[in-house]
């Protein structure tokens, strides 16, 4: 073996090493009541006990009933309730877990599941599902 090899080799894999733990150790960082804390990326968060922050997710399940209108017919028409709960989960952007309640055209109110994708940075939104509940739990 040549011993000019070896360094090459070891450096090699000490940077291997490095990189493998910070692939799988890297988080972002938050500060919630003055204490920071970390999320591993791609890791699924409720935010709901942050007060559903406020508008802005509320205008994200809006849009996803609007969404959910215009792709079916007109006698289906959905009228958003409330918000129940919100999750997000860090993607390339950021993927919403909404659960809503929507009124439909007779008046009957039913808890509704979606999924919108949110890329700020090019002003991206998109609903990726929306879906009667079947958590019994709601």
């Amino acid at each position: 073996m040549n011993p000019n090899k070896f360094p090459s080799v070891a450096s090699s894999l000490i940077i291997t090493a490095f990189l493998l733990f910070l692939t799988l150790d890297f988080g972002v960082c938050r500060v919630e009541k003055g204490i920071i804390k970390s999320q591993k990326l791609g890791g699924v968060r409720d935010i709901t006990e942050r007060g559903l922050n406020g508008v802005e997710i509320e205008n994200l399940a809006r849009f996803a009933v609007e969404e959910h209108n215009k792709k079916e017919n007109s006698n289906s028409l959905l009228n958003f309730s409330r918000l129940i709960k919100a999750k997000e989960q860090v993607v390339a952007g950021k993927l919403y877990l909404l659960t809503l309640e929507a009124k439909d055209a007779s008046g009957k109110i039913k808890v509704y599941e979606t999924k919108i994708w949110v890329k700020p940075w090019i002003n991206f939104k998109q609903m990726q599902e929306f879906k009667v509940s079947d958590d019994p739990s709601i």
